[in-house]
This record gives structure tokens, sequence and C-alpha cells, in this order.
């Protein structure tokens, strides 16, 4: 029988890092780098996702009713140096319980020129590891918390791992 998911090679951990607490226009952001190679994602890549932040998120950052879900001006940003591109994860919570997305990859040997990735790709494993941090942060700090949310803990939990 054949393989029916050709793999380049076994999984390995790779260092997930809390980068910064990012607050740009009404955002808070939590910033995250994963890398293939060494400990953090290159510098150009993180300063470039960070810039392209303003453009990504929505503005205004906190927006109370209207035709769109409610959104509370926080999230997170992913940059990942993988193996094929830089990825830039744009994160934000919305509607209570949603979390949207944008995703943008850069070439390896450009890692700050980001543009919206071409596939329709949500994340790779070790984005969702930080994808599902979040959504146990957001659950523990905020969802189950109705009468009394605590953003400053949600902010202050934080992934830092290496899977």
């Amino acid at each position: 029988m054949s393989r029916l998911v050709p793999v380049r090679g076994p999984h390995r951990p790779r260092p997930i890092r809390f980068l910064a607490l990012h607050e740009s226009a009404g955002w808070r952001l939590k910033v995250y780098g994963i890398t293939s190679e060494g400990e953090r994602p290159p510098a150009e890549a993180v300063e470039a996702a960070l810039r392209l932040a303003l453009e990504v998120f929505p503005s205004p950052a906190v927006l109370d009713g209207g035709p769109d879900p409610d959104r509370y001006g926080l999230g997170f940003v992913v940059v990942h140096r993988g193996g094929d591109y830089c990825f830039a994860l744009f994160d934000w919570w919305a509607g209570e319980n949603e979390l949207h997305q944008r995703l943008y990859s850069a070439p390896l040997d450009d890692p700050g020129a980001f543009a919206p990735h071409p596939t329709p790709a949500v994340f790779c494993v070790w984005e969702g590891a930080v994808h599902d941090h979040e959504r146990r942060a957001w659950l523990r700090h905020v969802l189950t918390r109705p009468e009394s949310p605590d953003v400053a803990a949600y902010l202050d939990d934080r992934l830092e791992a290496d899977l």
C-alpha cells in the first residue's frame, strides 16, 4: 500500500515564543514567533508584520454593534519562518466567541515582502498550537466570566513552548 500523505520527514518541534505585547491604533495584540531555524523568526519579518497589522486589522479596533460583529481591539499575530515561506497570521476576537483571521506569506529570501497567501490555508500544526492556546485563554479569562471578563489576564496568558 502506498503512502496516502507524502511527508517530507518526521515532525520536529519548533520554538514558539511570545515576542511582545504590541499596542497600536486601539489594538492590543500578543505577538508570537515560530521558526524552523534558530530561536526566533527573522526580525525583518516581525517588523514587516507589525507594520502591516495597521492595514490588515479592521478599523476602528473596537466596534460595538452595527452590521459587523462586535470587536474588542484584542487579538494576536503569529510570525512563522516555515520551511517554504515566512507567514504572518493576523487574528482578532469578534462577536463574543469568533476568531477572525487574515493570512499573509513572504518568500524565505525576502521575509518582509508579505502578501495575502495564495491558498485557502488557515494554519499549520505549529501555528495551530498558538490558536489552541489563545482559544483556551479566551475561554478561561473572558467567556467563562461574563460578569467580569479579565482582559488583562487574557493578555498576560502567553504561550512559550517547543512543540
